[in-house]
């Protein structure tokens, strides 16, 4: 069921004993709005925790300081970013996948899985969503919570490149710098810094990239065999994602991330007019306009051939605005 806003903040202000869950491989937004919200409560009186069960990136790990672990069995379970249970990130024996009471998201794709729902698909982020409650139930909004928040805005928005970044967006990263972040630094952490497995893995993944639809639409994979090569894992493959897409008159861009034999992740990212979300719900994922995700099964050259089939009716007779 979906509720507004006012109605999400009745629910956090009524609850004690409050879990926070973010979906599987967390990234910036999700761990951002996770631990911004987990310090939101607590600092006005409430227990509060927040848990995710999946390696992190390097660059987010000092997060985990935000928020040290308590001990309490939670009375309310609150899922954030996610936007399907499918990929919600939860206790190994599955106890709390299908009891979230409130879902705080802004993907338009979200399935409307939890009790309550309070989803703004117009928020760049769903740290944007947390800002707001967060002043709006009277948190402090110290230094660790506005770098929580400048995190999930940054990520969520490629440092503020993205079409969804907004005014508002702007204006409430100017505000955690007003609260004390160094966005200089972080900012070269999470966008400009490349550990040399990273770099080599890059080589490799562009190394296969395909070009089809008079070039509309950039491809490229990364195996198994490529992270052993290179020295890395999932967790530091998510810039990778937006590489295809930067080629000029690219449409849509595609990374094939073998996950497992016979199983691959797809990222898709798309400049205007071509919605992301419309190709990958194809698969049963989905996302935004501009970043989406699915899974696609069978050998690489299989998984590429269900891809392209896919796309090409979203880029056949379209031009770049």
């Amino acid at each position: 069921m979906r509720i507004e806003l006012n109605q999400a903040i009745e629910m956090l202000n009524s609850h004690d004993n409050i879990l926070i869950l973010a979906h599987r491989n967390p990234d910036g937004d999700a761990l951002g709005s996770g631990y911004a919200l987990c310090r939101a409560l607590r600092s006005v009186g409430k227990n509060a925790e927040f848990k995710y069960f999946d390696k992190i990136p390097k660059v987010f790990l000092e997060l985990e300081a935000c928020c040290e672990n308590t001990d309490f069995e939670p009375s309310f379970v609150v899922a954030v970013d996610c936007a399907d249970s499918k990929i919600l990130g939860d206790f190994p024996d599955g106890r709390y996948k299908e009891k979230v009471d409130l879902c705080i998201d802004h993907h338009s794709s979200n399935t409307l899985y939890a009790k309550y729902t309070y989803l703004d698909d117009n928020a760049a982020a769903t740290s944007e969503i947390i800002l707001d409650i967060a002043r709006a139930i009277g948190a402090e909004i110290d230094t660790l919570t506005a770098q929580a928040i400048y995190i999930g805005l940054s990520t969520d928005t490629g440092c503020f490149r993205y079409s969804n970044t907004t005014s508002k967006t702007m204006r409430m990263a100017a505000d955690m710098m007003d609260a004390g972040i160094n966005a200089g630094k972080l900012n070269r952490i999470l966008f400009e810094t490349k550990s040399k497995s990273y770099a080599a893995l890059e080589a490799m993944a562009l190394a296969t990239l395909t070009k089809h639809f008079s070039e509309k639409c950039a491809i490229m994979h990364i195996t198994l065999e490529m992270h052993e090569k290179s020295g890395t894992d999932e967790t530091e493959i998510h810039a990778l994602a937006s590489l295809p897409r930067q080629i000029e008159g690219v449409l849509v861009g595609a990374t094939i991330k073998e996950a497992e034999p016979g199983r691959y992740k797809v990222s898709i990212r798309t400049n205007p007019p071509v919605n992301a979300s419309e190709i990958c719900q194809i698969f049963g994922g989905g996302g935004h306009k501009r970043a989406a995700g699915c899974e696609i099964h069978g050998t690489l050259s299989e998984v590429k051939k269900q891809l392209l089939d896919a796309i090409e009716p979203f880029v056949r007779d379209v031009d770049p605005e």
